[in-house]
């Protein structure tokens, strides 16, 4: 194996075609630097220079062997700053998972932003529930989730709440309470009610569980959907009602009405409805640091 050390040195002498010139670029004392070169000589097992009293040239061979040792070193000086990029999160790949991003403004203008300022990083986007998506990072097959409250211990998992939103009751359009300003879920105790399976997100479904029972009813689920904006579609189709994150009130069908809680009734952290980051700290990931500080500073600016 030649090392890089020799390419170098066998350029300077190929570019200076004098080996005391040579020597004096590469800060270093002619005598070894002859020795290196006739090392080189052995390890190719022909000659690259042709030397006399009064000059020397490169053989045809040694003309051949500096393209090839410089593209070598140009390959080599590429791969250590791509490397050296990727390290700082300039370049590289990241996975991300989300429960849904389109309602979330501040979520998009950190991508925004992150993409405008580091085009050169690839993406993975993978949209999921919130269970899936902490299976995901326990196996190391995402980077970050964007994700509910798990509801589960998640041992070597990092949260990190990233805001936060109020839980609000959604109607069809003709219920007899969807013409109030606010809404007392007590009122709801004998309403069908529409949701997702538990099995999706442990931590929403039992955060909704807590509001009625803390109204002092079960909520009576008659229907379920994975995705929420399903759940929206079947009550606007009168299956039931429903508690939903406020912001799907963006996306909201014709036929729904959707209200906020009765503040009195319900004590604010039951209310609000929090957005986490997840990641798992013992995975190296450059990328995914400068990212989640990018959705840290939106957040935060919202």
């Amino acid at each position: 194996m030649i090392e890089t050390r020799l390419l170098r040195q066998f350029i300077a002498v190929a570019e200076e075609l004098n080996f005391r010139r040579a020597a004096e670029r590469l800060h270093m004392a002619q005598p070894p630097l002859s020795q290196a070169i006739l090392r080189l000589e052995d390890m190719l097992a022909y000659p690259v220079f042709e030397r006399s009293n009064r000059k020397v040239s490169l053989t045809p061979a040694g003309t051949a062997f500096l393209a090839t040792a410089r593209q070598v070193l140009a390959s080599l000086d590429e791969g250590v700053a791509a490397a050296r990029r990727v390290a700082q999160g300039i370049e590289g790949h990241v996975r991300l998972g989300f429960i849904h991003i389109t309602p979330y403004a501040h979520v998009l203008a950190a991508l925004r932003a992150f993409r405008a300022d580091s085009p050169a990083v690839q993406f993975t986007l993978r949209e999921a529930s919130t269970q899936q998506q902490v299976e995901w990072l326990e196996r190391g097959e995402i980077d970050i989730a964007l994700l509910r409250a798990p509801g589960r211990s998640t041992p070597g998992l990092r949260f990190e709440r990233l805001s936060g939103e109020d839980i609000l009751v959604a109607l069809p359009a003709g219920h007899r309470c969807a013409g109030q300003a606010k809404v007392d879920l007590a009122q709801l105790a004998l309403d069908d009610f529409v949701a997702s399976p538990r099995a999706l997100g442990q931590g929403f479904h039992d955060q909704l569980a807590s509001l009625c029972l803390h109204a002092g009813f079960v909520p009576r689920v008659v229907q379920q959907a994975r995705r929420l904006q399903t759940v929206l579609g079947l009550v606007a189709a009168g299956f039931g009602v429903a508690l939903l994150p406020a912001s799907l009130a963006a996306s909201m069908p014709a036929g729904v009405a959707m209200l906020p809680l009765h503040g009195d009734a319900v004590p604010e952290p039951l209310r609000q409805l929090d957005l986490y980051l997840a990641w798992d700290p013992r995975r190296e990931c450059p990328v995914r640091e400068r990212l989640l500080a990018q959705l840290r500073r939106s957040a935060a600016g919202q």
